[in-house]
């Protein structure tokens, strides 16, 4: 039988971290790196998931469809959890093979997991003939990812892999999903995704410890009377952080609030084709998330640091989560080599390890392949 061929973008977020739990806005695009599903219809009732870049391969019948997490199954609980769920929605299902080949770097925080989840929605939904709706694939990913896998992930990397567009950023609303696509003209500067190559070992328990930081701030906030039940830290002003007695739940809710802000200021310059204001807010959102939400740590320092001294770099900043994974950084087309050499080489002298570098560009979202 013939195959099909489907592909997914990773994401990166320009501009706007750990603002997606907060109620605020954020600027991800959809790269043109990404994960490639070959699909092919088969005979024996059967469903198999493979992958060119893991060993792992899981083969069921269609009447045992998986209906929980299974430890065992490794990354296949990705596109199990999607089917699932569809399973159980009603979708109906037939014996297929589903094959995975991905050029997203592991563990980078680039949404390799977002990118599974997507590309295996819009593939069964496809071959059912339903129509697809862009945010509703978002949203039901992220429910597979919240119920299934178990991670409270928010809406920004599934929404960014499915609704991406060529050539623009996406800035989302967290909260109420409205978006609007923003022209990403780079014109003679180019967009670094760097990879630290640092695994994000602490990532879990330091989100957890900054998502309760941040809804104690909400209400410290809201017994002040500053905010209103129903609104979100990102609605706090500035000046209302004095109620806060904690310094450590101050400056959390300093980085979000003024991180929230950045976000608009990084629209405008976006579509005034201001990129040197643009690099400067990424700058401001480094030093923010250094230094008030303290989530980086020194090999992504290390790496933004440099690159913000190095001749032809407008704007870097770590991207993501945090303790490891990417930064990014806008960098002269002409001094893209030089940047990348001297880079490189710092970061090894003070980590020895060694990042990785991607010229990337903002591509559509989830698609059939021609």
């Amino acid at each position: 039988m013939s195959t099909i061929d489907y592909f997914a973008p990773g994401r990166v977020n320009l501009i706007g971290e750990h603002i997606d739990y907060n109620g605020g806005l954020v600027m991800p695009i959809a790269l043109n790196m990404g994960i490639k599903a070959r699909y092919k219809k088969n005979d024996n009732n059967t469903i198999s998931f493979a992958s060119s870049t893991h060993k792992d391969l899981v083969e069921f019948a269609v009447e045992d469809i998986p209906t929980k997490y299974e430890s065992t199954s490794n990354w296949c609980n990705y596109p199990i959890g999607v089917l699932s769920t569809l399973h159980k929605q009603g979708l109906p299902i037939n014996g297929f093979d589903l094959h995975f080949d991905s050029n997203l770097p592991e563990g980078s925080g680039l949404s390799s997991s977002a990118a599974i989840e997507v590309v295996t929605a819009y593939i069964l939904m496809h071959q059912a003939g339903r129509e697809i709706n862009p945010p509703d694939l978002a949203v039901l990913c992220q429910k597979v990812e919240n119920n299934f896998i178990g991670v409270k992930c928010g809406i920004m990397d599934q929404f960014a892999v499915a609704n991406g567009k060529k050539d623009h950023a996406i800035l989302l609303n967290c909260n109420t999903l409205d978006c609007e696509q923003i022209p990403f003209d780079l014109d003679t500067y180019s967009l670094l995704v760097i990879n630290s190559k640092k695994p994000r070992s602490l990532i879990k328990s330091a989100y957890n410890e900054r998502k309760a930081e941040s809804e104690a701030a909400l209400k410290i906030l809201i017994d002040a009377g500053k905010l209103r039940d129903g609104q979100y830290l990102v609605d706090a002003e500035i000046e209302d952080l004095g109620v806060i007695a904690d310094a450590i739940v101050r400056k959390r809710t300093r980085h979000v609030v003024s991180e929230n802000i950045r976000v608009k200021h990084a629209t405008r310059a976006l579509k005034m084709g201001d990129l040197y204001t643009f690099g400067r807010l990424m700058n401001a959102s480094h030093q923010s998330l250094k230094d008030d939400y303290e989530v980086s740590g020194i090999e992504l320092d290390t790496l933004v640091e440099t690159a913000q001294n190095i001749d032809g770099c407008i704007g870097a900043r770590m991207t993501g989560a945090g303790f490891g994974g990417c930064a990014i950084a806008l960098v002269k087309n002409t001094g893209i080599s030089n940047f990348s050499k001297t880079l490189a080489d710092r970061y090894h002298a003070v980590t020895k390890l060694h990042c990785e570098i991607y010229e990337c560009k903002a591509e559509d979202g989830v698609r059939l392949l021609d």
